[in-house]
């Protein structure tokens, strides 16, 4: 007879590690599959200042690793491999890996979502050398440095205000003429003596070798250029849930990620959204790992 899973959990972040912790300790038998390494976006993350339980903050590696092990202390597996295709719809749940094919009665989809990127050469090359996508992560390195924050939406600014009380300037490039940012937003980044704006503008060309050393600008009304000297770039022109497995399967919204509540469970039986995939208002670890508890939770329950 060939194994079934009672849940078998596809993404390895915060989210993924909570639900089979909660899982495993509920007596499942769970298995996790991870492409690349424990811990997602947050094992990106150099240091983390907003998870409760750490005064002096934790580095983001370290707090993938610990919730790995404590997932796998009760049982839980981790399989690396790479989710080619899911079969969703049934009782049983078929998940296609490039190191073969798994049954499970429930799969919980904690896939994440990545930041979007600009699209401008050597772009990948600089993330970590002056390029990054999250300010609250990484915005320690750039104190009493020049930065700028690409972006019009509340990301965007949250980012630009959060960088001000550390940065002697920023600089918040937007295409078009004013912030799509909701209003609370605005007298406060007006009001702040170190935020200036670039309107009407976008990044054409990232300067520096080793180390980014500033951004050529092109306006997008008369086609000129403009060059600032920064030492720190942060992209926040959106998120792009990764929703390509179940994309065909699963209800998404408008923006891409899947449609489901606060108890993760989506349009088909036995399958949860926990994380930065699904639709909700804050996408931060603390609130992946309540939607980890709530997907083991309901999967729990269900069985019964």
């Amino acid at each position: 007879m060939e194994k079934i899973y009672d849940m078998i959990i596809v993404g390895g972040g915060p989210g993924g590690y909570t639900a089979a912790l909660y899982a495993a300790r509920a007596g499942l038998d769970v298995m996790l599959i991870e492409r690349l390494s424990a811990g997602g976006q947050m094992n990106l993350t150099g240091q983390i200042d907003n998870y409760p339980g750490f005064p002096e903050g934790v580095d983001g590696f370290q707090l993938s690793y610990n919730m790995q092990q404590q997932a796998e202390r009760f049982g839980a597996k981790t399989k690396y491999a790479e989710v080619l295709k899911l079969e969703l719809e049934g009782e049983e749940k078929t998940v296609v890996t490039n190191e073969g094919e798994y049954l499970a009665k429930s799969v919980v989809i904690s896939t994440g979502a990545n930041p979007r990127p600009l699209g401008v050469a050597r772009e990948h090359e600089m993330i970590g050398r002056g390029v990054g996508y999250c300010a609250h992560c990484d915005g320690g390195f750039y104190r009493g440095k020049t930065v700028a924050v690409v972006g019009g939406g509340n990301s965007a600014a949250a980012e630009a205000l959060y960088l001000s009380r550390i940065a002697k300037e920023v600089i918040l490039i937007h295409r078009r003429d004013s912030l799509r940012a909701t209003q609370i937003y605005h007298k406060p980044l007006m009001e702040a003596p170190n935020i200036r704006f670039a309107w009407n503008s976008e990044v054409a060309e990232l300067l520096g070798e080793d180390l980014l050393e500033g951004v050529k600008l092109r306006n997008l009304e008369n086609g000129g250029e403009e060059v600032l000297e920064v030492q720190g770039l942060f992209v926040s022109i959106g998120r792009k849930p990764a929703t390509d497995l179940v994309k065909d399967q699963l209800t998404l919204d408008d923006a891409g990620y899947i449609m489901a509540g606060e108890n993760t469970k989506t349009n088909l039986p036995g399958v949860y959204a926990v994380g930065d995939v699904r639709t909700k208002e804050l996408r931060q670890i603390v609130t992946a790992v309540a939607d980890g508890a709530m997907a083991a939770h309901m999967a729990e329950q269900e069985r019964h």
